[in-house]
Order: C-alpha cells, then structure tokens, then sequence
C-alpha cells in the first residue's frame, strides 16, 4: 500500500476526493492504490475540482461549491447534476435550484447507487470498468476494520418452506407481513451479482431479486433504474429465488417508515456474506432468531446440507481419517439462520429452533442508530 506522496501521476483534484473517500465517517478505506484507481475512474478532472470540496456528512449547495472551487455557478450545477443523476455517485436533497449534495460511502451508498438498474443490459463499459474496480478495493478487507464491534445492519430471514408452522417466529421474520407496512415496491437487478458477472466472475443465480419498498421506490421507478411491483409479485421473486438456493436480508429495522429494502443472496457474491466468510467479521449481520439444530440419531452425513449452506457453516468430515466415520459440524458462528440446510435434508434430520436470547429489531431508526451508532 502506498502513501500520498508516491502518486505523482494523480492530480491533486483526484488525490482530494480520495482523502474525502477515505474518511472513517464515511467507513473509508485507508488511502491506497485501490481507492486512487476507482476514484480516478469516478470522477473527470473537472468533476474532481468540484467534488474536493464536499464534507462527509455535510450537503452543501451548488453555489457554495461553485464559490469554494472558483467556477461559474451554471458550470458547477450541470456538474453536479450530473454527478447525481447521471452517474449517481452524489446524493442530492430538494428541489431544483435549491438542491443541497453530499458524498455516500463507498459502500455501503455509492456501490449500490451506481449499479441500480432494471437489467443487466443497461450497463455501459463505464459500468464494468467501475466493478472492476470496486471488486479490488473490496478485496483489500478494508470492511473488516469497521466490523469488530456489533452494528446489526441486515439481518436474514428464514427461508419460507423452513419457517412453516414454527411457533417461535415474530412477524419480523415471515417477509410478507413485513411488506404489509408498505404500499410502494420497486424491483431491480442485484448490485452485488451483477458485480460478479460484469468481471467474470458470476454464478448464474436470478439477478433480477433486489427490492425497495416504501418512499423510494416510486423515485427509482420515476428514474427508470427500477420497474414497479405489487407485493404479490415480490413474494414470487422472493419464493423463485429461494428456489434457486438464495436467501433474503432485510433491513434490520421495524418501523414501516420511509423506506426499506432487501436483496436475494448466494455467498458467493453478496458483500455482507462475504465478510463473514472472507474476512471472517460477522458484526455487519445481525445474529439470527433461528439455528439448525441436528437429529444425530437421523442425519446419516450425506452432505446436502453442506452444500446448499451459503455460509460454509455446516461441513462433513471424516473422524479419524479419510476412511473414518462421517460427522457433521455446525459452525455456528458462521450460520445467519437461513434454513437452505433445512429444506435440503432428505432425511429430516435438520430442523430450525429459536434462539434463547434472541433479541427483536430495533423499532426504528432513531432506536437502532442509539443502540448501534457508537459501535
């Protein structure tokens, strides 16, 4: 990893935006080759005079940044605009001529924002180049560092078939009474799949899972980067892609309000997955209501179990060698409670049981960012 000082190709502008990325209010990586080289890609000359100037966590208008950057005003807002609305990297707040913009993190903001989109074929080579090196700075690990503690920000909910008659399960785990708090959904392709597949790399599972319910969806749709749906139709996206071996996160909060949203993911590509099973850093997901719980007397070790588990939380192997007696082993700290292994036990030796201290989501935001917001 290099220093400062050692990019002396990278304009100033560039290096800026850099050190604006790399801030811990935004969970920024440390400055690195990585970074420079997706922020360079991100960001024209132009665009990066501008976008220096911005604060983490600070909106800012676009006469304040024509003033700070000593650019006409109109230059600056068609910048913006397009920073925004184009290429949706910036957030931007209010109306036209009134609207106020700010930097996201890397991830989780402007990874997703960038990519939301109705289909894989909407993509441009700007589009690949930028997954291409997302997946490098993702593979840094630089997440794990803001992961030690606790933040419970998506947790998973159990697979449909496996919850069925489960005395135990809250509302907050069966999905369609989750979507009954919204009257807006939109659906769109997978950030993280369709990451995989634009560098190579995918696994061929559904793309088209990922939802937003509530006060955004009618703008993603009003945009054209998401299509409109009905709750009917979520829950067959949802049932089809468990199907396929996915599993549903949610938000992990219980409000109903604004907005909320939940993808379908395979461990494989899914970024909060992967740090837990690359990074080993569970802290981003939050500890399951619901863990396998095996019927040794039942389980003969075929090893189906394994397989389905996008976790690698369960595994077989042999006691005493390669020829030994087959065993199963439960790991739980790897296991986000999604009960695949459930539904892919032929002998019905896996059944899901609560969790003893299981505490429910917070009610809403204000009470999750008072629990966690410090961690």
């Amino acid at each position: 990893m290099r220093t400062i000082g050692d990019y002396p190709g990278v304009r100033e502008a560039t290096m800026a935006v850099a050190r604006l990325y790399s801030s811990t209010l935004l969970l920024g990586p440390p400055m690195c080759d990585e970074l420079v080289a997706l922020v360079e890609h991100m960001f024209t000359e132009e665009e990066a005079e501008i976008a220096r100037h911005l604060k983490p966590l600070v909106p800012m208008s676009a006469r304040r940044l024509a003033k700070a950057a000593g650019r006409p005003l109109r230059d600056v807002e068609h910048r913006l605009e397009k920073l925004a609305y184009e290429k949706y990297i910036l957030v931007s707040f209010g109306k036209e001529r009134r609207r106020l913009y700010t930097v996201m993190p890397i991830v989780p903001g402007t990874f997703e924002s960038v990519l939301v989109r109705k289909s894989a074929d909407s993509v441009t080579p700007w589009h690949v180049r930028f997954a291409e090196l997302y997946e490098d700075l993702y593979a840094t690990g630089f997440l794990a560092d803001y992961y030690h503690k606790p933040m419970d920000s998506v947790r998973y909910l159990p697979v449909g078939e496996a919850l069925q008659a489960q005395p135990m399960a809250f509302p907050s785990d069966r999905l369609e009474n989750i979507l009954d708090r919204y009257h807006d959904f939109a659906v769109g392709v997978c950030q993280c799949r369709l990451t995989k597949q634009l560098v190579g790399d995918g696994c061929g599972k559904p793309l088209e899972v990922c939802t937003v319910m509530g006060d955004m969806a009618p703008t993603l749709v009003e945009q054209g980067r998401m299509r409109p749906v009905g709750k009917s139709e979520v829950l067959e996206i949802k049932r089809a892609a468990e199907k396929e071996g996915l599993v549903t996160w949610i938000m992990n909060e219980e409000s109903g309000k604004f907005t909320n949203c939940s993808c379908s993911c395979c461990g494989c590509c899914c970024g909060a997955m992967r740090t837990v099973t690359q990074f080993n850093t569970p802290g981003f997901i939050a500890p399951p209501h619901f863990m396998p719980r095996i019927d040794r007397q039942t389980c003969t070790s075929c090893g189906k179990c394994s397989k389905v588990c996008p976790m690698g939380a369960l595994n077989v192997f042999a006691l005493g060698g390669k020829e030994g007696e087959k065993h199963l082993l439960h790991k739980s700290e790897r296991c986000i409670g999604c009960g695949l292994c459930v539904v892919a036990c032929p002998e019905k030796a896996l059944t899901l049981k609560a969790v003893d201290d299981y505490q429910e989501p917070p009610r809403g935001w204000p009470s999750y960012l008072a629990k966690y917001a410090r961690n």
